[in-house]
């Protein structure tokens, strides 16, 4: 199948621009009817009005689509997964269904210690056909871009072959997901480092980011920065240290306590900051410096938290982004019709900020704003289709999926 296509009589539907949208700007998207896009070796070359010219034959090295009576969007941007690890913990689901609480199931050995054992256990090919999998069922839900995480093996062999496995994937040709990797050793603290918390700071900064930095295994660093995990002090030395070496910077902050990781992702220049009970001045700093606030509600939904002020943020002036935090502990969905009903019936977001927060501000998120997140020229031919030309059964279809069609550089992906 070619790179090179013509989508024709669609309605088109797509956030503007080459960098995140904030506040206000989330609910602005640029509406085509019986619009045409034209793909060539995978990047977008035109995108406006129907026009019928052949361009002396030029066409017909290219396939066509006719999307009359559907929507054409953005491919969705998943900005932050933990989709590569070994096991599964649904007893550990059963546990909270009882009454106990994450943290209590961290304690007593369960959480993210136990998929570090499953993980530590899984080889190279095993730990890539499971990734691989979900990378499938992504793409069938119109995800394009995803953010994958180490940070299930807390050793120097299991962080690298995590990576590894998404460096493999993201090599695969005619992939249906493009894959940014995220080095996120200081994701847990190991046993064998058990009271020793600074000395695998230490450690991390002194061996792993070297490693992960000459094999090229990650464009950005991430941090656990929580009461119990990892401290401000803490996640501010190896985020600083990983700043020096090149790597991007993102924080999972004030998940369960507002411990200031919100002022500390502003405070260096994060790319993001994610899940999110961030105090009202973190809120505000994250607005100046430029920092995306990438919120879970599927997590919250889960764990049966109080779900991120979205609908706040958005007021103040943030750029939002949406992810589904795809692990399995704390929330086993890569559901992107959930979240979407999450954030639009609990998060107050509207479907307009939704589709925003989806696309190009989970671009931004990655640094990928430049080359996708929107549907203009110059950028990569991500896209997905729905089953009508009304984008508001985006949060209606609850749960449920709307998309027939994803589309990534160029090339046709039906949904069976």
């Amino acid at each position: 199948m070619s790179e090179n296509l013509i989508i024709f009589n669609a309605r088109i539907v797509t956030p503007i621009g080459f960098s995140a949208r904030k506040g206000e700007e989330m609910s602005q998207l640029q509406v085509i009817e019986n619009g045409t896009v034209e793909v060539t070796k995978g990047i977008i070359t035109y995108v406006g009005e129907n026009r019928g010219e052949d361009r002396d034959g030029y066409y017909q090295h290219y396939w066509h689509y006719n999307a009359r009576g559907h929507c054409l969007l953005p491919g969705f941007v998943d900005s932050h997964t933990h989709f590569v690890f070994g096991g599964e913990r649904s007893e550990e689901f059963s546990w909270r269904l009882n009454g106990e609480s994450y943290m209590s199931i961290m304690e007593r050995g369960g959480g993210i210690a136990s998929t570090v054992k499953a993980t530590r256990q899984m080889n190279f090919l095993k730990l890539r056909s499971a990734a691989e999998g979900f990378l499938k069922r992504m793409s069938t839900m119109g995800v394009t871009t995803v953010e994958g995480k180490s940070g299930y093996g807390l050793d120097r062999e299991t962080e690298l072959l995590q990576l590894k496995v998404m460096r493999s994937l993201n090599n695969t040709e005619h992939k249906r997901v493009d894959i940014v990797s995220t080095f996120l050793g200081a994701h847990a603290l190991p046993e064998e480092y058990a009271g020793r918390s600074d000395e695998y700071i230490d450690f991390l900064i002194r061996e792993m980011l070297p490693l992960v930095r000459d094999g090229e295994l990650a464009e950005c660093c991430d941090v656990f920065c929580e009461q119990g995990v990892f401290s401000i002090e803490q996640s501010r030395r190896l985020l600083q240290a990983a700043k020096e070496h090149g790597f991007l910077l993102k924080l999972h902050a004030d998940e369960i306590v507002s411990l200031g990781g919100a002022e500390l992702a502003a405070e260096l220049g994060a790319l993001s900051a994610d899940h999110l009970h961030a105090s009202d001045a973190g809120i505000r700093a994250m607005a100046d410096a430029g920092v995306v606030a990438t919120l879970l509600p599927l997590t919250a939904f889960a764990l049966k938290e109080p779900y991120a002020r979205g609908r706040e943020m958005i007021d103040s002036g943030c750029a939002v982004a949406l992810a589904t935090d795809l692990n399995p502990g704390s929330c086993f969905s890569g559901s992107i019709p959930l979240t979407i009903a999450l954030a639009c019936i609990y998060m107050k977001m509207s479907i307009e900020e939704t589709i925003t927060a989806l696309t190009l501000n989970g671009a931004a998120a990655l640094q990928r704003a430049d080359r996708i997140g929107s549907i203009e020229v110059g950028k990569q031919g991500d896209f997905i289709v729905l089953n009508s030309d009304n984008y508001h059964i985006l949060p209606y279809y609850i749960g449920m999926n709307c998309v027939i069609m994803t589309i990534k550089g160029g090339m046709l992906y039906p949904v069976a």
